[in-house]
C-alpha cells in the first residue's frame, strides 16, 4: 500500500477534484492525504484575525465569502443531487461551525479547530465524490489517531495502533482518505502540524502502515536542480538521498517541508515528488540510496542576516562559544551557518525578531558588526571531503561574486555561501552554468 499526498492546488477547483479522483483511482488501495482547497487555509486566517480583533462582520463576511466558493464547487463536482446534498450538508456544517465562533471569546484553542475545517472539508467531498464514481472510499478521521504528546512530537505508537484499527475496520475499502495538517494534541484538543503539516502526516502514514512509498503530488515535476524563477532552463533532479533532499528544502526548495521526510527516511520508505499536471513525468525520488560523485542541485534562502563578534579576549579562551550560543538559545532564534577565527566569530539568523537583544547581549563579549539582506546560496550532493575538486568547482564558479562566508564540512552533502542579496540571482546562474550546463 502507498500514501499519496495532494497538495491544496491540486484540489483547488471542481476540475481538478475530478483529475486527481481519476489518478488515485487508476492507483489502486491506497491512503490518499488532502490539504485544503487552495487559498482556504489563508482565508481561515483572515476569518481568525477578524474574530482576534472582534470585528465580527468582517469575520460573517469572509466566511460568507469562502462558503460560497465551496457552493460553486459542489454543483460543478457532482452529477447527482444526493451528492450534491450530501456535500452542501458536510460544508454548510463546517461553515455554520466557524461562524459559531463569532458570539464568544476567541483565543489560540478556537483558531486551531477553525484551521482545521479546510481539511474536513475538502476529504468529504472526495469522499462523497468517489462514492458517487462507485468505489467503495472510507475516509478516515485524522483527528481519529494523529496525535502529538506533551513535547509536541508526533506520537508514533498511538498513530501506528489507531490508524492499523481504522484500516483493519474497513479492511474492504477500495481506498482510504484522510486529512494532512491536523491532529489532536496530548490533551484532546484540535491542533495542527503546523504550514507543511500535510507532508508530514503523509511520512507519518507511511512509517505507521510501513508504505511500499509515500508520493507527495504537487504542482510542480519534482525538485528542480536550480530555481526555474531566477535560472532558465532547469531540469527536475531523478533521485536524491533523504540528507541531500532535507538540505534543499530547508535551503529554499519550497515543495517540501524540511521536517516532513524524517519518518519516511528513519523507516526506510521511498518518497517520490510528483506533478498532478503531468502525472506521467517521473518526478524525484527521495530515498537512502547515495549517488557518488554527483552535484544535484543549488537552492537559495533569502532574508539572512550575517552577525559577526570580534574579541581579543577570544584567542585561547575556552567557553567563548558556549556564551554565544547561549545567547542565541536565550532568545529561541537558530543559527544557519557559522565560522570562526582566532579572535572572532561570524554566523548568520534568518530571523529578525529578537536581533536587537541578542546584539545587546553579545556586545557583552567583543565588538559586534551585521550584514542584513544575505542570501545563503546552497551546492547540494556527494561533497565528502574525499571527492577532490568538486567544492574548487562551486568557488571556482563564484570568482566573480564577493562571499561573505563559507560553510563546508559540516554535512557531507553541502557547500553554502554567504552572498549579498544583489548578487543572488548572478550566483545561482553561474552555479547552473558551470556545475550543470557545462557538464552536458
Amino acid at each position: 500500500m502507498k500514501v499519496l499526498k495532494f497538495g491544496g492546488t491540486s484540489v483547488g477547483s471542481a476540475q481538478r477534484f475530478k483529475e486527481v479522483a481519476k489518478l488515485v483511482t487508476e492507483r489502486g488501495r491506497n491512503i490518499i492525504v488532502l490539504s485544503a482547497m487552495s487559498g482556504t487555509t489563508n482565508t481561515l486566517v483572515e476569518i481568525s484575525d477578524y474574530l482576534y480583533k472582534k470585528n465580527v462582520d468582517g469575520a460573517k463576511e469572509t466566511v460568507n465569502q469562502l462558503e460560497a466558493k465551496y457552493m460553486r464547487t459542489i454543483d460543478e463536482l457532482y452529477d447527482t443531487p444526493a451528492s450534491k446534498d450530501e456535500a452542501a450538508r458536510e460544508v454548510k456544517g463546517c461553515f455554520n461551525y466557524i461562524r459559531s465562533f463569532t458570539k464568544d471569546i476567541f483565543t489560540l484553542f478556537e483558531e486551531k479547530e477553525i484551521l482545521a475545517q479546510g481539511e474536513l472539508m475538502s476529504t468529504a467531498m472526495m469522499n462523497i465524490y468517489l462514492r458517487e464514481k462507485g468505489l467503495n472510499s472510507v475516509l478516515l478521521p485524522a483527528l481519529d489517531f494523529m496525535r502529538t504528546d506533551k513535547n509536541a512530537e508526533p506520537d508514533t505508537q498511538y498513530i501506528k495502533q489507531k490508524l492499523s484499527a481504522q484500516l483493519e475496520k474497513h479492511k474492504d475499502a477500495d481506498i482510504y482518505i484522510t486529512q494532512g495538517y491536523i491532529c489532536r494534541n496530548a490533551y484532546g484538543e484540535i491542533d495542527n502540524l503546523q504550514r507543511g503539516g500535510s507532508d508530514y502526516t503523509a511520512s507519518l502514514i507511511g512509517a505507521a502502515i510501513n508504505a511500499e512509498e509515500i508520493e507527495i503530488w504537487t504542482d510542480i515535476d519534482g525538485m528542480h536542480n536550480n530555481d526555474p524563477r531566477y535560472v532558465d532552463n532547469t531540469d527536475p533532479v531523478q533521485e536524491l538521498h533523504f540528507e541531500e533532499a532535507a538540505e534543499l528544502a530547508y535551503f529554499g526548495a519550497k515543495i517540501l517541508h524540511p521536517t516532513c521526510i524524517l519518518p519516511a527516511k528513519l523507516n526506510n520508505i521511498p518518497v517520490r515528488l510528483l506533478n498532478t499536471m503531468q502525472p506521467d513525468a517521473p518526478g524525484t525520488l527521495i530515498h537512502n540510496v547515495q549517488t557518488a560523485r554527483t552535484i544535484k542541485a543549488v537552492a537559495a534562502k533569502d532574508n539572512i542576516t550575517a552577525i559577526k563578534i570580534k574579541s581579543g579576549r577570544m584567542l585561547l579562551a575556552y567557553g567563548f562559544l558556549r556564551k554565544v550560543f547561549e545567547v542565541f538559545e536565550t532568545h529561541q532564534t537558530p543559527i544557519d551557518m557559522i565560522a570562526t577565527s582566532e579572535v572572532g566569530v561570524s554566523l548568520t539568523i534568518d530571523n529578525e525578531r529578537n536581533l536587537s537583544a541578542i546584539l545587546d547581549d553579545l556586545r557583552k563579549f567583543g565588538t559586534v558588526t551585521i550584514d542584513k539582506d544575505m542570501v545563503i546560496i546552497c551546492v547540494v550532493g556527494d561533497l565528502e571531503w574525499q571527492n577532490r575538486g568538486f567544492e574548487a568547482e562551486a568557488l571556482d564558479a563564484l570568482k566573480e561574486i564577493p562571499v561573505r562566508m563559507i560553510s563546508y564540512g559540516g554535512s557531507n552533502y553541502n557547500i553554502s555561501f554567504l552572498v549579498k542579496k544583489d548578487d543572488k540571482i548572478k550566483a545561482l546562474n553561474l552555479l547552473s552554468d558551470r556545475l550543470f550546463k557545462n557538464k552536458q
